[in-house]
């Protein structure tokens, strides 16, 4: 049965949230939800947000996010010219993004993504972040990020970035992007 899609399933990383079914196919994602994620919330290091199934408290899919740094010379040259003239940039951290077995096919992910830029772009309105950062952990997560316009960086090409400014774009409305 295909989950029901909307933003108020996905909610921050809770005690109660049943973890202990949740397979994506990667072990050390399983174990990072199951072993880790709710420490890393504890200790501010990062924030998990889970996608519930409705009337159930079992997670179908997951993504932090945290606050980073990247060095400015990580970026293209044209894109460099448009910033200040800082060392490091302030950005935030898409760590992990992880779909349960039981819900591929049915666009998790991209609606996770979706999530998790509207959050960082809303963020960016407190903090500062001029991107949102990801590390893809192999080919398919690249093709993944790049599919939805992440950039890769010069120096780690498998480090990519889709910057504050387009993700403004992807939530204007139709006549503010004209």
């Amino acid at each position: 049965m295909p989950l029901t899609l909307t933003p108020e399933y996905i909610v921050p990383l809770e005690k109660g949230h049943d973890r202990s079914a949740f397979d994506c196919g990667n072990d050390e994602l399983n174990r990072y939800l199951k072993q880790q994620a709710r420490q890393d919330a504890e200790k501010h290091v990062a924030v998990p947000f889970v996608l519930l199934e409705p009337g159930s408290p079992a997670v179908r899919g997951f993504y932090t996010l945290s606050a980073s740094i990247i060095p400015v010379e990580e970026l293209p040259p044209d894109m460099m010219k448009k910033l200040p003239r800082y060392g490091q940039l302030p950005v935030t951290l898409l760590g992990r993004l992880a779909v349960d077995r039981t819900a591929r096919r049915q666009g998790v992910g991209e609606f996770l993504l979706v999530d998790a830029l509207r959050r960082c772009l809303e963020g960016s309105q407190h903090i500062g972040a001029m991107a949102v950062i990801v590390d893809a952990k192999d080919e398919q997560a690249e093709s993944f990020y790049r599919h939805f316009d992440f950039l890769p960086f010069q120096l780690t090409p498998r480090r990519l970035f889709l910057p504050m400014r387009q993700i403004a774009q992807l939530f204007s409305e139709p006549s503010e992007k004209s």
